[in-house]
């Protein structure tokens, strides 16, 4: 291997994994190699399971006290290195230097909200349940647990769960996505740092085999996943099978109403931000626009020409609003998208296809792209973009626009906007999405709030970040236990 090759975590040591079968790493602006990532094997996986298996039996035994002392210490090694790993991100990610930077603050508030694990993990006691009886819950680790990362945040997503399986006593696995590994490789440098006992946590690169090799393992007792609907059913369905915990968060069609009353321009620059931030590859971009009444034409008017204005460039260069696409192969599926919307009916108002960006000619850019008067019941209307361009339809009312909403089948976020408190309340009451937002564009909940979806945007039950995480990365215990009183007398 070159130095340019990645290599595993495990056991508290970099290991060259026994794999020939390397995957370029590139940035997808300038095309630069970056870095050449090994697809491991199932013996890998093995090798890791077998490290987080020992290291567990004393990792449990370590006062939750002590290990939130390793975070607190990780927390000030990711503040030193945060603009090193928003450089990281923006050069394997493509998106811009200002959303690498918001990325790794929401990772590094899910290591402060996980450091007060000796709280959160607070069982229920109970005296005198009975005469001389008393009643206690408490909380215990699972064991080995592992994390199958995406590749739209390599920087944040892993921390929705990393912090808190440690933080709970469990020992953990990451696979980072193929496509943008260097982030992760740069957080286990950090993590090397830690002197953390060996095997707690590791690192195993890969693509499809490793996370066969993850959901089948029979010593792995919990897996965390995000990327698209019909693979977080795939690993739901495979680790459930198999008798894991599984928490997969799948792909969305994320909605907004937009009524008459809303305030125009806070409302565009909010949804252009939202549509288009991330160049459209997160789970919370506004995908579709609902206009209500005369909201259509003052909000399309408004909304095509913040599209229009939105600099696109590489997320390194001063003054870039957004970067690209992660991959060639992004950027032909969501040109065709595109076109299958123009198929329909939809009038492309604002078209982001092919664009020349000077420097920059072969990078995988896509510009904002809106499309006009979409079927509310075509194929366009269903499907999950992952890419900056916002479809737009326009009812009548607010309770076609809320029916309309509850007739997807992703149900990850919804949002209104509008100045009416009675449509708001009506609007968060009756739609049919876990994360909800009122006049707010990206409503991605604070790391002590679990980061909800509903519907095909999620299988299982506990979600990532806060108390969902404390509760899946454990189990309960109930105690019911008597003293007598004689027996005490004999001390």
């Amino acid at each position: 291997m070159s130095t340019n090759d990645l290599a595993n975590y495990i056991n508290g040591q970099w290991v060259v994994p026994d794999t020939t079968d390397l995957l370029e790493v590139t940035n997808p602006a300038t095309l630069e190699q970056l870095a050449r990532v090994p697809l491991s094997v199932a013996g890998e996986v093995e090798r890791a399971v077998e490290a987080a298996s020992a290291a567990f039996v004393e990792w449990r035994r370590v006062p939750a006290n002590e290990r939130v002392r390793y975070l607190f210490r990780l927390r000030e090694l990711l503040e030193t290195h945060f603009d090193d790993l928003a450089q990281t991100i923006t050069q394997e990610c493509g998106k811009t230097l200002a959303e690498s930077r918001g990325e790794m603050r929401r990772a590094v508030e899910n290591v402060e909200v996980a450091c007060g694990i000796p709280i959160l993990m607070q069982g229920y006691n109970s005296e005198d349940i009975a005469r001389g009886v008393d009643e206690i819950m408490i909380r215990q680790p699972l064991g080995v647990t592992a994390i199958i990362c995406p590749f739209n945040f390599p920087g944040m997503i892993p921390f929705w769960f990393m912090p808190y399986a440690i933080a709970c006593g469990n020992t953990c696995i990451v696979k980072p996505s193929e496509k943008v590994p260097l982030t992760m490789r740069k957080i286990f440098e950090l993590i090397d740092q830690l002197d953390l006992p060996p095997g707690v946590l590791n690192l195993v690169n890969g693509a499809k085999d490793v996370v066969d090799a993850i959901l089948d393992h029979p010593a792995i007792r919990a897996v965390s996943f995000v990327g698209s609907s019909p693979v977080a059913r795939y690993v739901y369905s495979r680790a459930a099978a198999n008798g894991k915990r599984a928490q997969c968060q799948g792909g969305a069609k994320n909605p907004v109403i937009v009524l008459p009353d809303a305030n125009l321009d806070t409302t565009t620059r909010i949804m252009a931000d939202s549509a288009f931030g991330c160049a459209g590859q997160r789970c919370l971009a506004a995908s579709v626009a609902i206009t209500v009444g005369e909201a259509r034409h003052s909000f399309t008017e408004a909304i095509a020409t913040a599209a229009e204005s939105r600099v696109v460039g590489y997320g390194l260069d001063p003054g870039v609003e957004m970067g690209t696409v992660i991959s060639a192969e992004s950027k032909a599926r969501i040109e065709k998208l595109i076109q299958r919307g123009a198929e329909e009916g939809a009038k492309v108002l604002v078209d982001g296809r092919r664009p020349q960006i000077p420097g920059y000619e072969q990078g995988h850019f896509v510009r904002p792209t809106i499309l006009q008067d979409v079927p509310p019941t075509g194929e366009i209307a269903q499907t999950e973009i992952f890419g900056p361009v916002l479809g737009l339809i326009h009812l009548d009312t607010i309770e076609e626009a809320i029916a309309l909403v509850n007739r997807g089948q992703y149900g990850n976020m919804a949002c209104l906007f509008t100045s009416s408190g009675a449509a708001a309340r009506k609007f968060r009451y009756e739609v049919e999405a876990g994360n909800i937002g009122i006049n707010i564009g990206v409503a991605a909940p604070m790391a002590f709030f679990p980061f909800s979806g509903w519907k095909e945007s999620f299988f299982g039950d506990l979600h990532g970040q806060g108390h969902h995480a404390v509760e899946f990365f454990t189990q309960t215990k109930v105690v019911v236990e008597r003293w007598f009183q004689e027996w005490s007398r004999t001390f």
